[in-house]
């Protein structure tokens, strides 16, 4: 899969898993691994830290009782905007796609 699409999708994915609950750096990136095995855990740190610089999400640090203290990550009012934006063309991708006749 071509670089930036697949960097714009993982952005997509972060966003709606942070969408219902706050997550902690590290569990966000083993779920997202499951789905997308060949994604390094630094481009996941690198979208979630171009997120929080956007001000779509927000870092809460919470002590942990196996380590240090952890980041968890959470969307803001903008970042939940931003995620609706982001599925509303991810549908008009596939509509097209689909039109094409093209099934997937």
């Amino acid at each position: 899969m071509d670089t930036q699409m697949k960097k714009g999708i993982l952005e997509m994915c972060i966003l709606y898993r942070l969408k219902d609950k706050e997550l902690y750096g590290y569990e966000l990136m083993k779920s997202i691994r499951q789905v997308f095995p060949d994604v390094y855990e630094g481009s996941i740190y690198t979208i979630l830290r171009r997120l929080n610089a956007t001000g779509h999400t927000q870092i809460t640090p919470k002590k942990s009782v196996t380590g240090p203290d952890r980041k968890y990550y959470s969307l803001t009012p903008a970042g939940l905007e931003y995620l609706g934006q982001m599925l509303a063309e991810w549908k008009e991708i596939l509509d097209s796609v689909s039109a094409l006749g093209i099934q997937i």
